[in-house]
Order: structure tokens, then C-alpha cells, then sequence
């Protein structure tokens, strides 16, 4: 039977509820136990895959096509498990569940409540990810701050797992903010207990403490936690801010977090081996020159928007000793009078996803500025979508050329609606999760990936049109990626350049600390050789 171990957060959101489990996850996958993770937001919508990037971050894909929070690209990213749909769950997809049960009669005519209806609905979604995963401990993050109303649901139904498989089988982990107050010169203690007393208020008394703070705290400080919020000084976990989110599992070790879980828990585990972290982060402290990469997006308002991407960039990086500046650059304001400053002395361009007409056409200035200035390139899905149409404007001469997507009426459709695609629902309704592409032996995608496939995970809906795949290969570009199976495009190229490839799919879902995705580790290889 798996444990269980809930983290929720409290006094503000952004505390690193995501960050705290994911580490924790580290020192359990490396104490010899099978580790899963879950996700449970309060918002209403079903899935982020129709919000604004702005509004919610990435939509980060699973490998069985579900559209998620950035936080489950955290969790992979650490515990370097795939995850799945069953670990990302949204009150709109349990509320939307629920509702559709009822219609059909379900319920059998009995008044459908939030208690039990819903909060069953939700203990079954965390018992179900036991089921699928067969994992030793699923550690599962309830979005949001203890007191919103939206997360009442989801305390509720924590508690009740407590209560069914009793004490020694789940734990509570409540991430809280210690603040510093500048003005008297000391660390306030009050707010965590506030936040723990509005815990308590819902049933649930938390086993260990994790207070974010700005730097380190003396002990009488913990003792006080320690007295007022019912947990052993031992339980109280100070982890304060770091300039790496990889530190946190070394920074976790040092207070044996994990064996204080396993303590509780009744498990059994192995020596802690962390040596592959710890040269990680050794890679990062010796990363000290800097190098940029010019990000060309169109929602560069929140960085958060391309967090894998930046990530990817930051993981390739050390893999050299080198630290990743980005240099952000608005494609929706980005012409042909301030191309040339915008991208002023850029190294190596990117270009990421995105949906919609809006900053399209600065995208395409960016895959013709570096294409014909021989800078590195690397296109992502939009960003392999707009070099295409570049190349179909400039070099073929199709001035009219574009994706029927933002030009339905084109008389030269690059990109078009495959075959089949609904074409009025948006939400799920994608090329979405992991599909293999077939690639050409001897090119730069082969040379990369040292095989002769890429397994990669996508989320867009138009796919090139190989109407077009003649004329384009006779005039110097090559498509090096293919999804035979449907004989779709997913990686161009061109050859006679210091390093231009685009891919149709999302590489940044698959880059690991120590294990950099090969696109993005050559592109960062070709900006060091471009200086």
C-alpha cells in the first residue's frame, strides 16, 4: 500500500509548495522508493490548455497528452519520472465530473453536496494514482493558500484520507512564509501560526513545517514554532531563499526531511545517494561566464510563460560551465524598423510556442534575421512554423505564404488543419503527448540525437503541408523529423548554416538536470562556438 504525503501552503501563494515537494521527492527516489506525484488546483477550468500564458504560465504536457500546471514540469524535472493525467486535477474537471454524473442520473436521484460528492470525487482521483503508478509514496500538492475558498474541497478531502488509512500511512507538510520585517530587524513567527491555526480550524494538524524565509533563523525561533503550532522542534524545517531552485534538495538533506518522513511513515529506506545533484549544482557554482540567448515570444510579459524553455536553456548551460541570460524580446512589437536593435549583437536566437495571430509576424522577422545573419536558431512548434514561412516568403517567393491558422484564405497554406481536427472546441482538442519521429540519417537532428529517433511530446493543432516538402527541399532546406505513421513534418533544418533547426514539438519538456535535451544542448554549443 503507497503513502501519502500532502503539502498545502500558507500566509501567501508563490511560497514554493511545488519546489519543497518535488525535493522531497529527490531524497525519497534516492533512499530506494518509488515516487509519483499530483497536482490539485482549486481554479475552475478544466485544464490550463485554454488559458492565457500570462495569465497561468506554461501548459506543460504529460506524456500521454494532458494539458497541465507548470508545477508537474518541476516535479519531472527533479524526480525524473514521467507523469500523467491522473496528476493533474482541477476543481473545474472534478466539479465538471461530478455534474455530468449527475445528468445521467448517477447519483440516483440523491442531492449532490460538496461533502460527500465532491470530496469523494477527489479521494478517489488520489487513490487512483496509486493504482496507475504503483509507487511507494504519491506526494500531492493542493494549490493555492489554506483559507481560499476555492481549497476547501481539497482539505476536506485530505483529512478524510487521514482518517481512512490512519496516521502511520499519510503525512502533512504546510509551507508557510517567515517574514523579515526590515523596519524592527526580526523574523515574525505569527503569521505561521495563523496559518496553521486556520489548518487546524479544517481538521488537520500538520507533522512538519517548512518556513521560507530570506536567509537563515536561530533556533529560539523555531522553538517558538515549535510550542505553537504542536510539531517537534526537529519537524520544524527552515529553508531559506536560494539563487538555485536545485539546491533545495542538498539544502533539504541537511535538516534529514527524508528520514523525519520516513520516521512517520514507517518506512524503510536506503543510504541517501545524491552524488549526481551534487555535481549538478557543483556544474552551477563553476557556471560563471555568461552567455545570451535572444527569446523571441509574445508573451514575454511573464517569464513563467516559457519556464521549460528557459529551464532547458539553464539545464544545457552548465552542461558547458556556462550561465544562460535571456534577453527577452516582445515579438508583438518587434518590425522591420527596430529589428536591427532589438536583436542588436544576439548570439543565438529562440523562438517559442504560441497561439494566434498576435506578434506572428515579429516571429517571422526573427527566423529571417537569423537565417540570413547565419546566427544559431532554434525554432519550437510556432517557432518552426514562422521559419517555414520565412523560407516560403523570401526564398521560394510565395509572398503570400502563411498557416491557415492566422491566414484562412491564403492561396499558399504552409500550414493547414490536419485532416479530421475540430475545428470549433479548443480545449483538448490538440495533437497533444508523445509521438516518435523517424529522423534522416547524417543530418543535424541525427548528429544530435545520436539515433536514428526522437521521442518528443507536442501540443499544437496545424501541421505543415507536404504539398510543399518538394519545393522547399530543392531550394536548401531539409526535413530531417518525420512522424511516419501520418507522414507528418516535425523537424526542418537547413544545412548550410552555423545551426538552424526548428522542431513542430516541445523539447523542453524533456530536459533533466544532467540529462539536457539534445536540441537544446546543441544550440547552446552553437552560440559558445558563434563567440
Amino acid at each position: 500500500m503507497a503513502k501519502y504525503i500532502f503539502i498545502t501552503g500558507g500566509v501567501v501563494s508563490g511560497l514554493g509548495k511545488g519546489i519543497t515537494g518535488s525535493s522531497l521527492g529527490v531524497l525519497l527516489k534516492n533512499s530506494g522508493l518509488k515516487v509519483f506525484m499530483q497536482k490539485f488546483d482549486p481554479y475552475l477550468n478544466i485544464d490550463p490548455g485554454t488559458m492565457n500564458p500570462i495569465e497561468h504560465g506554461e501548459v506543460y504536457v504529460t506524456v500521454d497528452g494532458g494539458e497541465t500546471d507548470l508545477d508537474l514540469g518541476h516535479y519531472e524535472r527533479f524526480i525524473d519520472e514521467n507523469l500523467s493525467k491522473v496528476s493533474s486535477w482541477s476543481a473545474g474537471r472534478i466539479y465538471s465530473e461530478a455534474l455530468n454524473k449527475e445528468r445521467k442520473g448517477g447519483y440516483l436521484g440523491k442531492t449532490v453536496q460538496v461533502i460527500p460528492h465532491i470530496t469523494d470525487l477527489i479521494k478517489e482521483k488520489i487513490y487512483k494514482a496509486e493504482e496507475k503508478s504503483k509507487a511507494d509514496i504519491i506526494i500531492s500538492e493542493i494549490g493555492g493558500t489554506v483559507g481560499d475558498i476555492e481549497s476547501q474541497p481539497f482539505i476536506e478531502a485530505i483529512r478524510q484520507v487521514r482518517m481512512e488509512k490512519g496516521k502511520n500511512n499519510v503525512m502533512f507538510i504546510h509551507v508557510a512564509l517567515l517574514p523579515y520585517l526590515k523596519v524592527s530587524g526580526e523574523y515574525k513567527t505569527k503569521p505561521i501560526q495563523h496559518s496553521v491555526k486556520e489548518m487546524l480550524s479544517l481538521g488537520i494538524q500538520p507533522d512538519i513545517i517548512v518556513a521560507r524565509t530570506e536567509s537563515s533563523i536561530k533556533d529560539r525561533l523555531k522553538s517558538k514554532i515549535s510550542l505553537f503550532c504542536n510539531i517537534p522542534i526537529s519537524n520544524v524545517i527552515v529553508c531559506p531563499d536560494s539563487d538555485s531552485i536545485y539546491k533545495v534538495p542538498l539544502v533539504l538533506k541537511e535538516t534529514k526531511m527524508h528520514e523525519i518522513v520516513a520516521k512517520h511513515l514507517d518506512l524503510k529506506i536506503k543510504e541517501l545517494r545524491l552524488e549526481g545533484w551534487e555535481k549538478f549544482n557543483q556544474d552551477i557554482i563553476e557556471s560563471k561566464e555568461k552567455i545570451k540567448v535572444h527569446i523571441v515570444g509574445k508573451y514575454v510579459e511573464l517569464s513563467d510563460a516559457y519556464l521549460s524553455v528557459m529551464e532547458s536553456l539553464k539545464i544545457a548551460g552548465y552542461e558547458f560551465h556556462k550561465k544562460i541570460e535571456f534577453v527577452w524580446v516582445n515579438s508583438r512589437f518587434l518590425n522591420k524598423d527596430n529589428i536591427d536593435s532589438e536583436l542588436e549583437g544576439a548570439k543565438g536566437i529562440l523562438v517559442p510556442g504560441g497561439f494566434g495571430e498576435e506578434g506572428v509576424e515579429g516571429k517571422i522577422l526573427a527566423a529571417n534575421f537569423a537565417r540570413t545573419k547565419d546566427i544559431p536558431y532554434l525554432g519550437i512548434c510556432l517557432g518552426m512554423q514562422v521559419a517555414c514561412i520565412e523560407f516560403a516568403r523570401n526564398v521560394l517567393g510565395l509572398s503570400e505564404a502563411h498557416s491557415t491558422e492566422i491566414n484562412p484564405t491564403t492561396n499558399n497554406k504552409i500550414f493547414d488543419l490536419m485532416e479530421g481536427k475540430d475545428r470549433e472546441n479548443i480545449g483538448g482538442t490538440l495533437r497533444l503527448g508523445e509521438y516518435q519521429a523517424d529522423l534522416k540519417p547524417g543530418s543535424l537532428a541525427n548528429k544530435l540525437y545520436n539515433s536514428n529517433i526522437a521521442i518528443e511530446r507536442h501540443r499544437h493543432r496545424y501541421e505543415f503541408n507536404n504539398d510543399f516538402i518538394k519545393q522547399f527541399e530543392d531550394n536548401g532546406m531539409i526535413f530531417s523529423g518525420k512522424y511516419l505513421e501520418k507522414n507528418l513534418v516535425e523537424i526542418v533544418e537547413i544545412p548550410n548554416h552555423k545551426f538552424f533547426i526548428a522542431s513542430q514539438y516541445h523539447p523542453e519538456f524533456t530536459s533533466r538536470p544532467i540529462k539536457p535535451n539534445p536540441l537544446f544542448k546543441g544550440f547552446v554549443k552553437a552560440i559558445i562556438d558563434n563567440k
